[in-house]
């Protein structure tokens, strides 16, 4: 049992939960998520099962987009809704003061990550240090906001959509929004919508009776639909079975099966053909030189490689 399956991940349970309860309901040995979301927030969970796992490194660094409340006036230590109040306002900032804030938020900006938050410092995570009344420096890291549309302003409550990088944390957001409108804020409610190809269309409920297996079996993704972005290269079985024995890609096995505009540094995934993933690869050179090239001379660098799956 390998492929990737969208949970809806429900308020309340953490992500290591969620995929506990995946493993359990599947009967799988193996799975992990491709990026955490709190207990607090619901939406888009992508788990990956069996030989899947190899792929998530390389399905948490997709850009994300979230709908999120935001609760003005009130401030806390965890920059959400669930942690102790710090601070707390009156202030009732305009409608355009709100949306200037958030919107100066977009691009690149500089952002500190919260304190009560899963990232490692000295290999510790940082709410552990917190829980213990203890809050190192830590320093701000740039992130990306590629776009923020406020969606509704019902006082105090504002609702947003926002589109960003790996690592962006919209509680963060909320708190750097009120600092600016000099009232506090925090976030009160968060749910992804979708993380890099995978959306909330996708996702299955985490239900656990007697129909959730099937259910989730039948949303699951073979991995050969897996990073849309890497261009497909069909290989005969001879070939998946060098490449699954560890054999690099030469430019006789390459020619005639690149496409002609992939780029040093452009992922290729080999796909055998029973359509299933064999290997992952990085181009060390543009498809258009591999016809130069010296038969035995490799084009490109293995990066993940996969047993041959079986129902």
């Amino acid at each position: 049992m390998d492929g990737i399956v969208v949970i809806d991940k429900p308020a309340g349970l953490t992500s290591h939960d969620v995929v506990s309860r995946v493993k359990k309901i599947l009967g799988a040995k193996k799975a992990g998520h491709t990026g955490t979301l709190d207990p607090l927030a619901t939406g888009v969970l992508p788990v990956c099962v069996g030989e899947a796992t190899k792929l998530a490194p390389f399905l948490t660094a997709d850009r994300k987009m979230y709908r999120a409340t935001m609760l003005l006036g009130v401030e806390t230590d965890t920059q959400d809704i669930q942690g102790r109040e710090t601070g707390r306002s009156d202030r009732a900032p305009a409608d355009e003061e709100i949306r200037t804030a958030l919107g100066r938020l977009t691009g690149k900006i500089q952002q500190v990550p919260p304190a009560f938050s899963a990232l490692k410092h000295k290999g510790r995570p940082l709410y552990k240090y917190a829980r213990a009344g203890e809050f190192p420096d830590i320093a701000a890291r740039e992130v990306e906001i590629f776009a923020l549309e406020v969606k509704s302003i019902a006082h105090p409550y504002v609702t947003f959509e926002i589109t960003c990088s790996k690592g962006t944390y919209i509680r963060t957001v909320c708190a750097d929004a009120g600092r600016a409108l000099g009232c506090g804020a925090c976030l009160s409610g968060l749910r992804r919508l979708r993380s890099g190809c995978f959306t909330e269309e996708m996702a299955a409920p985490l239900e656990e009776d007697t129909a959730a297996r099937k259910a989730l079996l039948a949303k699951m993704l073979p991995m050969a639909q897996a990073l849309p972005f890497a261009a497909a290269v069909d290989v005969s079985e001879p070939a998946a079975v060098r490449l699954r024995a560890g054999f690099q890609p030469d430019a006789e096995m390459m020619r005639g099966n690149v496409l002609p505009f992939l780029a040093a540094g452009d992922m290729i995934k080999f796909i055998s053909p029973e359509g299933e993933l064999v290997a992952l690869a990085e181009m060390q050179m543009p498809s258009g030189d591999i016809a130069k090239q010296n038969g035995k001379t490799r084009v490109a660098r293995m990066l993940r490689v996969f047993n041959q799956l079986h129902p």
